[in-house]
């Protein structure tokens, strides 16, 4: 604490670094007449032991702990330094981190995409990146990076993951957009495959809420559809190449027709998360 100094009715408070250098110079000054000079031999030795002993030792042991704190001081000033830099350092190592756990992420859509055209290597695909959507949490309809200039067409197909996502619906030089199987107007023509059993496939928002989608239409009459089952695109679609995977059955219900039979689909596409896309370059051909 600075000692407060009053002059003519105000105060000002001492610097604690001059009142050391003060104390400093005082002191030196009385081991210097101490040692140096017999000023204090004789009548003034009892003057000596009684004020200025106490005095040099009152300086001594103020100015020891100045230089205390002042050391501490200084080790706080490093630490914080020390800290200052450790924080810097895990900054770097957590964006180094998140670096690579992006570039992960981005080499395990890669390797699915790989996968996915090894699959369906009768057809051939083109890579895009998904650069816009529609509101909301579902990818019902979104924007890819390519179009015209890359070959895209309108009623082109577009697959991820290990199943169909859609169809492109528009066009334009530089992105094209696509239409998911889970948006509301979306309807597919799909088959049993391991029946051989045709039905609807038809998309619905609210229901994907539940990881579903509809489909209807499923003619049954052996009852051997069950949970499971896996549903690819028909030959019979106007719109979509045969033998894509849509997804599997995962309820099925008589209708009260008793003729036809419906229930849901969990598609194989992860449709809240979707990246990166392939594009068959090839449309389906219509019948004459």
């Amino acid at each position: 604490m600075s000692p407060i100094i009053k002059r003519r009715g105000e105060e000002f408070t001492l610097p604690s670094k001059y009142l050391l250098f003060i104390l400093t110079v005082l002191c030196s000054a009385l081991i210097l007449i101490t040692f140096n000079t017999n000023l204090f031999s004789g009548p003034l030795n009892s003057f000596a032991g009684v004020f200025v002993v106490p005095f040099q030792k009152g300086i001594t042991s103020v100015g020891t702990k100045l230089k205390n704190t002042t050391d501490r001081l200084e080790s706080i000033s490093k630490l914080l330094d020390e800290n200052e830099k450790l924080k810097k350092q895990i900054d770097e190592l957590t964006a180094k981190n998140t670096e690579y756990e992006q570039d992960q992420y981005e080499l395990t859509q890669l390797r699915e995409l790989f996968e996915l055209k090894s699959e369906y290597s009768e057809y051939p695909m083109v890579g895009a990146t998904v650069i816009g959507k529609d509101p909301g949490n579902w990818y019902s309809t979104f924007v890819i990076d390519k179009g015209s200039d890359d070959g895209f067409e309108v009623d082109m197909n577009v697959v991820a993951g290990c199943g169909l996502v859609g169809r492109i619906i528009d066009v334009a030089p530089h992105w094209s957009k696509v239409e998911t199987i889970i948006e509301d107007k979306a309807a597919v023509s799909g088959m049993v495959l391991s029946t051989q059993d045709n039905l609807v496939v038809e998309g619905d928002i609210q229901l994907y809420k539940n990881g579903v989608i509809r489909f209807s239409y499923l003619h049954d009459d052996a009852d051997k559809v069950t949970p499971t089952n896996k549903v690819v695109t028909s030959n019979i679609s106007s719109n979509y190449l045969p033998g894509l995977l849509i997804g599997y059955i995962e309820d099925v219900q008589t209708d009260s027709n008793n003729i036809t039979k419906s229930g849901t689909i969990r598609p194989y596409v992860d449709f809240e998360h979707l990246t990166n896309v392939l594009v068959i370059t090839e449309l389906k051909k219509k019948a004459n």
